[in-house]
This record gives structure tokens, C-alpha cells and sequence, in this order.
């Protein structure tokens, strides 16, 4: 395992120690789950951009979507438990 070295404002130091007490972890291991946290995050961010963009190009390329109030509609009676067929998919260009 490697080895790095953070340099902390005091301030932010403090407040790591303090919360890292309040849910029973070391700062040490508070820091590592704060940093591997925020790597997740950005990762899930990137992966769901890199989606859209996908998205985008399938569109351009075919034009074919789904209408954003069937779909809404189809979601609101899934919570109820209503069985709708799925919408289906549309040309719009």
C-alpha cells in the first residue's frame, strides 16, 4: 500500500478528528473512506455523462426516443402498482 501525506488547515484537521470520533473511526480511516467516496462519485458522474453522450449519438443517429410524459405516466403506475405496457419508442426526426 502506498504511502501519501496530506498537509491540513488546522481547522479542517479539527473537524476531521471530531466527526471521525463521532462515527467511531480514526481520522486516518475517516480520510481514506472521504477520499474513496469522492472517487466513487466522480466515477458514477463520468460513467452517467459518458451515457448521455452515448444517448445523444443514438439519437442523432436514428432519431428514434421515448415521450417524456409516457414515460413519467408508465412510472407513476408502477408506484401504484397500475400494470401499464411499457411506452414504446417514437420517431422524431
Amino acid at each position: 500500500m502506498a504511502t501519501t501525506s496530506l498537509k491540513l488547515p488546522d481547522a479542517l484537521k479539527e473537524r476531521v478528528a471530531k466527526q471521525a470520533e463521532l462515527v467511531g473511526k480514526s481520522p486516518h480511516a475517516f480520510m481514506v473512506d472521504a477520499i474513496a467516496n469522492e472517487a466513487e462519485r466522480v466515477e458514477k458522474r463520468q460513467a452517467f455523462i459518458q451515457s448521455a453522450l452515448e444517448a445523444k449519438i443514438d439519437f442523432d443517429e436514428t432519431g428514434m426516443a421515448y415521450d417524456g410524459d409516457e414515460v413519467m405516466k408508465y412510472f407513476r403506475a408502477k408506484i401504484q402498482g397500475i400494470d401499464l405496457p411499457k411506452p414504446e419508442l417514437k420517431k422524431y426526426k
